[in-house]
């Protein structure tokens, strides 16, 4: 790896070109150049790859198992949605030896990353970048393009006087350690320092009681204070002295308060924490739309690579549209558009691959089912043959259920949703005669009519069971249990005549209208049975609906298009970060209640305390990004967005002033306030922008979190790219108070 290798860059069947690729010396960063031109092509940082792919795992890749063995191949996974690489190599020896090599370099995070040791990549980082004649040393001209690198405007006096205080050799450069000093000096946190103080008896160091202290006070840690304060100390403290004495120095209190312990997001909520026992509807459920589709919905390109990344996301409930393909094998698509085509067996082979690699929970498959008799055959066939004992073809108990399992009773299953012929009970042995008790009071009046109604065989509804026995493969339909989709006639309609086990889809028009005139029966809809939404079908450019107003009335599949960053998709992956990255979050009790009265519309239906008051105040941000494809020299002006999420009484947004040329160590030390009547139904979302006063203000950084999620105190916020990942050691550091 180290002296390079001539591979193969694979884009498609036909697109082949040899590129030299080699590991550079800093074992951070890969670049490729041309083999004929020798110029460089493109590079990449080590820290952007999520993991390797050996072999034909890719449809390219697959396209060309004829003509290069599975051992020569591999797929390099970026982070985010920034495209795999696939790569073949000239022998499997070679193939081994990049793969191996690079899974070694990616493993250690695998681990907690502590602060040091990113602040020890970060430092690696920029002093490959500005030493340009690359001689291992710094003179005070490269630091100074360092800084502007870094995002630091700089008095040339402080840095150059920064800079001698670091040259202990008096060389006239920095070197090695040299250079971590004045990188130490550059990053002094004045902020954290006088809180340390202010804490700290003698100014040096936290006594463990000191420690406890600050941790009620500030923190509102309440529980085991003592034994936290110990593991605290023992796992940030980077003195072996300070350790043994049980005493937490300035730099092991910074690295607490960089650590997830130190994190807005609490870490207890981080793992599973919530429930899982309870009806299906009774989750927000993380929902994709056309999840084939990894561009626009006109031209975009069909790939299962839709399916990894969502289900790698903890998305647990994917869409398939299927039409009939050639040789009788059903093809995956975007009907009547441009869209490139899959295998329906290649995304079937995927769910069963992916399904469960992040979730145990179950994974409901949507299926837009366009395919002839013959074909819908071959789909209920390939369902069985690949995903065997993962497809469930029956209830839990054999029974017709009177309300849908839970999550955890449906570990490990993977539940098809889509047309159904008939009643659930036609498909269960033995129990097509018997119909169930569905109301507790034997005289209702609702009962007495669903028995009437199932004995005469529902005749209102002969004609269209005679279509869907004409229109729909019996095999296809008896893979539908927990998920029959049918028409949304009314609330009151599906009340009286439909089941848990049925389902219907909103596009997010009809949502929106049936939220603004009968919100409370929406609410109380979704109780009991589950509702899909999904966007207009006038966004061909994949853009997303915001999907808090649908969740605020319990919508469960609200599903949105994963490969579009955006707020849409910070505010899903913000409510979805909790609970094990699951996909499941379990709703408020008041949205679980099929007699509810709340309504999002109107306040005078919500119960509970009154409002609660957010205070934030927003103290420092350090060593932010700088806005893609900014000119050379360019500072940012960052500026701080707080916005709330929730009923439409709480939605709300305040914003810092700007900070001019500091994009290092921005302190605003301004205090942001919110009142919120819903907090259970409230995300937070911080943004930091670049400022522009001539036109729109350019995205730096943003970090999500449901509010119930926040942990009050000193907290570090840990910002994600536009794509939702780490951009360490970007961070905001941040003072919350909650108060009833």
């Amino acid at each position: 790896m180290q002296h390079g290798t001539l591979m193969r860059k694979v884009k498609s069947k036909s697109w082949k070109k040899q590129r030299f690729f080699k590991l550079q010396d800093d074992c951070m960063t890969i670049w490729y150049q041309s083999k004929r031109t020798g110029k460089t092509e493109s590079a990449f940082s080590i820290s952007d790859v999520e993991t390797v792919r050996e072999g034909h795992q890719s449809e390219v890749l697959q396209s060309l198992a004829e003509e290069f063995p599975p051992e020569r191949c591999f797929t390099i996974v970026f982070y985010g949605r920034r495209g795999n690489l696939d790569l073949i190599a000239g022998s499997a020896e070679e193939a081994q030896c990049w793969v191996q090599g690079l899974r070694q370099l990616i493993e250690p995070r695998s681990f907690p990353l502590t602060f040091a040791l990113v602040s020890r990549t970060w430092i690696r980082d920029w002093f490959q970048k500005a030493d340009k004649n690359k001689d291992g040393r710094m003179n005070f001209k490269e630091v100074q393009r360092l800084l502007k690198m870094m995002n630091v405007d700089m008095n040339e006096d402080h840095a150059l006087r920064l800079f001698q205080d670091a040259d202990k050799s008096e060389s006239g450069t920095l070197e090695g350690e040299e250079f971590v000093l004045f990188y130490k000096a550059l990053t002094q946190r004045e902020e954290v320092l006088s809180l340390f103080q202010e804490f700290s008896e003698d100014g040096k160091k936290l006594t463990l009681l000191e420690l406890v202290d600050f941790l009620r006070q500030e923190q509102l840690e309440d529980e085991g204070t003592e034994e936290l304060a110990m593991e605290l100390i023992d796992k940030y403290e980077p003195s072996e002295t300070a350790r043994a004495r049980h005493v937490l120095s300035a730099d092991g209190f910074l690295m607490y308060l960089c650590s997830p312990e130190g994190s807005i997001f609490n870490p207890q909520h981080r793992a599973l924490w919530q429930d899982m026992s309870q009806p299906l509807c009774h989750y927000f459920i993380s929902s994709s739309h056309n999840t084939y589709l990894i561009e626009d919905q006109i031209r975009g390109q069909s790939s299962i690579e839709g399916y990894i990344r969502a289900l790698k996301r903890g998305c647990r409930c994917l869409e398939v549209d299927c039409w009939d393909g050639p040789n009788g094998e059903p093809m995956v698509y975007h009907g009547h558009t441009f869209t490139s085509k899959i295998p329906f067996r290649e995304v079937v082979s995927t769910l069963g691959k992916y399904a469960f690699k992040t979730s145990d929970y179950p994974v409901i498959l949507s299926l837009e089912n366009h395919c002839s008799m013959e074909q819908q055959e071959v789909l209920a066939q390939q369902l069985k043959d690949i995903l065997g004992e993962q497809l469930l073809t029956t209830t839990i108990d054999g029974h017709v259920p009177t309300q849908l399992p839970s999550p955890e009773e449906l570990k490990h299953k993977i539940l098809l949703k889509g047309k159904k012929i008939g009643r659930l009970e036609d498909t269960l042995d033995g129990l097509g005669d018997e119909v169930p008790d569905v109301s507790d009071d034997d005289n209702g009046a609702e009962a007495e009519e669903e028995r009437r109604r199932a004995k005469v065989g529902g005749t209102q509804h002969s004609s269209a069971l005679q279509k869907d026995k004409e229109t729909l493969a019996q095999a296809l339909s008896d893979c539908v249990i927990y998920c029959k989709n049918v028409p949304f006639r009314g609330f009151q309609e599906a009340r009286s005549h439909s089941r848990p086990s049925e389902i219907s889809s909103l596009s997010e028009a009809k949502a929106r209208k049936l939220i603004r005139d009968e919100g409370n029966e929406f609410v109380r809809h979704n109780a009991w049975q589950l509702t899909r939404i999904y966007p207009s079908g006038m966004r061909t450019d994949s853009s997303n609906y915001s999907p808090q107003e649908m969740w605020n009335v319990g919508c469960q599949i609200v599903a949105l298009n994963f490969q579009t960053a955006g707020m849409e998709m910070d505010l899903c992956d913000g409510l979805f970060s909790q609970n094990g990255c699951c996909g499941y979050v379990l709703k408020p009790p008041f949205m679980r209640d099929e007699e509810t009265l709340f309504n999002p519309s109107d306040p005078s239906s919500w119960e509970g305390p009154g409002p609660i008051t957010l205070t934030i105040q927003v103290i420092s941000g350090q060593q932010l990004p700088k806005v893609a494809n900014s000119k050379d020299g360019a500072i940012i002006d960052p500026l701080v967005r707080v916005e709330i999420h929730g009923v439409p009484m709480d939605q709300s947004h305040q914003e810092t002033k700007y900070i001019e040329n500091n994009g290092f160590n921005p302190r605003w030390d301004e205090t942001l306030q919110f009142q919120l009547h819903v907090p259970e139904l409230a995300l937070v979302r911080f943004v930091v922008e670049d400022y522009d006063k001539t036109s729109r203000n350019d995205f730096v950084g943003q970090f999500t979190l449901a509010f119930a999620n926040i942990k009050p105190g000193y907290r570090h916020i840990h910002l994600l790219s536009k794509d939702g990942t780490s951009i360490p050691p970007s961070s905001l550091f941040v003072h919350i108070r909650i108060t009833e």
